[in-house]
C-alpha cells in the first residue's frame, strides 16, 4: 500500500506563488497564536452560526421595502404648502446653487396636487397616493432629512445598499449576516425579492458580499409561482442518491480547497450544495403561499392584479421572517422604475396603488402574527425627487433631503424625524446621512456599528465608512 502523503502539485506559476506565500503567512501566524500551522489552517467556523449582539436587540429581522428609482418624498410624506404658492416661478436665489442630475437649471417650480391629510392620534401626514398605508400612520416614524451622496441612480442605490457610491463593497444584509448569524440554518440568510424580470440597477452587487466572504451575500428569489429556481430534483432521484452525490462531490471539493484557504467563493460554493439540499425539504412548505387563507390573500392584495406581484412578495417577506431568515429586501419598480423625469402623474400614480396595499397589509399581519416587535420594516430609496419640473411635468433626482420611514421592531411610531426646507429640496433639521441610517439599522438589531468591523488589506472596514452615528431617536431613546 502506497502510505506516503497527497501533495498537490500547484498547475501554474501564479498558483505556487500564491501558495507559497499564503503558507508563509500560516506559518507566522501559528507561531504568533502559539500553536501549529495545521491548527491555523483548519479551523473553520460556519460563518452563518448565530452570533451574540453588543446591545440587547430591539428587532431580530429586516424587511426592506426598496422603492427603485426615486419616489417623491414631497408628492408622498413631506407637504410642502409653500411649493404650491410659487409653481411655475424660478427657484429662488436665495435657495443656491443646485446641481442636478439632468441639467434643467431653469425649470420651474411644480405644485403637488396630492390631497393630504393627517392620519392617526399622531396626525401624521400622509397624501392620497398612499392611503392604505396611512391607516398605519401611528406605527411609522416618517424621516424626512435622509441625504445621500449619489446623483444618479448607480451610485444611489449603490450606496444606499452598500454605503458607498462605488460598487464592491459589502451589502447592508451582507453586514447584518456577518454580525447576527442565522436562526434557521435550512434557509438562506439574506433574501432578495423584485417585481420583475427587469434587472436592479447594478444587479447582485447591491447585495454581493463585497471583499467579505461569499457566505454572506444574498441570495435572489424569482417573482411568481417558482421562486426558487431547481428548488426540486427530478422524481427518478431519491433522497439517499441525492445526498450520497453531494458527499462526494464535498469531499472532492475539500480536498481542493485545503490548498486554497484563501478562496472564499470555493468554501461558499461547497457550504451552498449543502444549503441547497436542505432547502429541499425545508424551502417549498416556506414559500408557497397556496397555504395562507383567502383573508390574509385579500389583506396583502393578492387577489388583485394591480397588486399581485408586490402583495405576494411582501406576504413572501413575511414568510420568510417568521422563518428564521433575517434580512429579506423586497425591490418595487426594478430597474429605476420609481424615476419619474417626466408624467409623474402617470409613473407615480400607477407605483403607488401597486405597492400601497400589500405595504399595508405586511404592517398589519405582522402585528397579528406576533412579529412586529421582532421584526424592522424600513421603506425608501436611493433619493428623492426635486421641486422644480423637468419635462415640464416630472421631477429631477434629489439626494440632499428626502424621506424613509421604519416600523415595527421597537421604533416609536407616529412621529417624525427632522425636515427639509420649505420647498422640500435640501435637509435642515437633523439630517441622517445614509451613514448614520445604517448605523442606526444595526442599532436596532443590537449590533454596535463601531464595533462590527471587517479587515480588508489592513483597514478596519464597516458599513458606514467609519462616518455614521446611529439616531438615537430611532430607538425611542431621545
Amino acid at each position: 500500500m502506497n502510505n506516503r502523503p497527497h501533495i498537490e502539485v500547484p498547475t501554474s506559476r501564479r498558483e505556487f506563488l500564491a501558495k507559497s506565500g499564503g503558507g508563509f503567512g500560516a506559518l507566522a501566524l501559528a507561531a504568533l497564536m502559539g500553536g501549529n500551522a495545521q491548527a491555523a489552517t483548519t479551523d473553520v467556523v460556519d460563518p452563518r452560526a448565530p452570533k451574540v449582539t453588543h446591545f440587547p436587540a430591539k428587532a431580530k429581522n429586516v424587511i426592506f421595502l426598496f422603492m427603485e428609482g426615486g419616489p417623491s418624498h414631497i408628492d408622498l410624506f413631506d407637504p410642502k404648502p409653500l411649493l404650491n404658492k410659487l409653481a411655475g416661478q424660478k427657484l429662488p436665489d436665495s435657495f443656491g446653487k443646485v446641481i442636478l442630475a439632468m441639467g434643467e437649471n431653469d425649470a420651474p417650480l411644480m405644485k403637488c396636487p396630492r390631497v393630504w391629510k393627517q392620519h392617526g392620534e399622531s396626525g401624521l401626514w400622509v397624501s392620497e397616493w398612499f392611503s392604505e398605508i396611512a391607516t398605519c400612520a401611528d406605527d411609522l416614524c416618517v424621516i424626512r432629512s435622509c441625504i445621500s451622496d449619489g446623483i444618479n441612480h448607480s451610485s444611489g442605490v449603490c450606496q444606499m445598499n452598500t454605503g458607498h457610491v462605488i460598487g464592491g463593497r459589502p451589502s447592508l444584509g451582507a453586514w447584518a449576516t456577518y454580525g447576527l448569524g442565522t436562526e434557521n440554518q435550512d434557509m438562506p440568510a439574506f433574501v432578495v425579492l423584485t417585481d420583475s424580470n427587469r434587472q436592479v440597477v447594478n444587479g447582485p452587487r447591491n447585495w454581493g458580499s463585497g471583499f467579505m466572504p461569499a457566505a454572506y451575500q444574498g441570495v435572489q428569489f424569482k417573482p411568481g409561482a417558482d421562486p426558487i429556481l431547481n428548488l426540486n430534483p427530478p422524481s427518478h432521484i431519491t433522497p439517499d442518491r441525492q445526498r450520497a452525490k453531494l458527499d462526494l462531490l464535498s469531499q472532492i471539493d475539500q480536498r481542493h480547497s485545503e490548498m486554497r484557504n484563501d478562496d472564499s467563493d470555493l468554501e461558499a460554493r461547497i457550504k451552498s450544495y449543502e444549503l441547497a439540499f436542505r432547502m429541499q425539504s425545508a424551502a417549498p412548505g416556506i414559500v408557497d403561499l397556496s397555504t395562507e387563507t383567502e383573508e390574509t390573500k385579500q389583506l396583502y392584495g393578492i387577489d388583485q392584479k394591480e397588486t399581485n406581484v408586490f402583495g405576494s412578495n411582501c406576504l413572501m417577506a413575511r414568510r420568510l421572517v417568521e422563518n428564521g431568515v433575517r434580512f429579506v429586501q423586497l425591490y418595487s419598480g426594478a430597474g429605476s422604475g420609481w424615476d419619474a423625469h417626466s408624467n409623474i402623474e402617470g409613473n407615480h400614480g400607477k407605483l403607488c396603488k401597486a405597492v400601497d396595499k400589500p405595504i399595508a397589509g405586511l404592517l398589519k399581519d405582522l402585528k397579528r402574527r406576533g412579529l412586529w416587535d421582532d421584526t424592522l420594516v424600513i421603506w425608501g430609496g436611493e433619493f428623492g425627487r426635486t421641486p422644480m419640473s423637468e419635462q415640464g411635468n416630472g421631477r429631477d433626482h434629489n439626494p440632499t433631503g428626502f424621506t424613509m420611514w421604519m416600523a415595527g421592531g421597537g421604533v416609536p411610531g407616529g412621529r417624525t424625524i427632522g425636515a427639509t426646507d420649505e420647498l422640500g429640496l435640501r435637509a435642515v433639521e437633523n439630517p441622517l446621512h445614509v451613514h448614520d441610517l445604517h448605523a442606526s439599522i444595526l442599532r436596532i438589531l443590537g449590533v454596535d456599528h463601531t464595533k462590527l468591523i471587517y479587515r480588508h488589506k489592513g483597514r478596519p472596514e464597516r458599513i458606514d465608512m467609519n462616518e455614521g452615528k446611529a439616531e438615537m431617536k430611532l430607538l425611542g431613546l431621545a
